[in-house]
């Protein structure tokens, strides 16, 4: 399936919706106001709890957890690389890795070895817009939770790389 995730320009909190490839909205992030490092809550369109993102603080690369119901489902680590950005997942769903071009804007998750989604940032755009590709049978919350977990680390103003 097809996401596009297009952010607001002025926010005080991260706050959009996520849409299909038809426009409709299928999620929607919120993001905490005030907090000590980015703290996200993920809710599908119906307004159920879908997963919560909370960055970890005072590391020297971003780290990121991924709750479901309350229980970690994944942590995200962003690896030293000089050019190509990489991260690394340990989840209930599998190990995944993200390679990312040199310049930040495309992305490949890989699961267990195979290609599940595929990102691409606009280059263009007067706020973050990404279009996601994601395998049918993968659990798309949990694919979208580590796009947000990009756009934090790279390309949110208030976060430290």
């Amino acid at each position: 399936m097809r996401y596009l995730i297009k952010e607001r320009i002025f926010s005080f909190a991260d706050r959009f919706t996520i849409n299909d490839e038809n426009g409709s909205p299928r999620y929607e992030v919120a993001g905490k106001i005030l907090s000590i490092g980015n703290k996200l809550d993920l809710y599908d369109i119906q307004g159920n709890h879908m997963l919560y993102i909370e960055q970890k603080v005072f590391r020297f690369l971003p780290e990121y957890s991924i709750y479901k119901g309350g229980s970690l489902v994944g942590k995200v680590y962003k690896e030293f690389t000089l050019f190509k950005p990489r991260f690394t997942i340990d989840s209930k769903f599998g190990n995944f890795t993200i390679d990312g071009n040199v310049f930040a804007h495309d992305f490949s998750i890989m699961k267990n070895g195979r290609p599940i989604a595929w990102i691409s940032k606009k280059w263009i755009s007067f706020s973050d817009t990404y279009s996601v590709d994601i395998a049918d049978g993968e659990d798309q919350a949990f694919v979208l939770a580590l796009v947000i977990v990009l756009d934090q680390v790279h390309h949110d103003n208030r976060n430290n790389q």
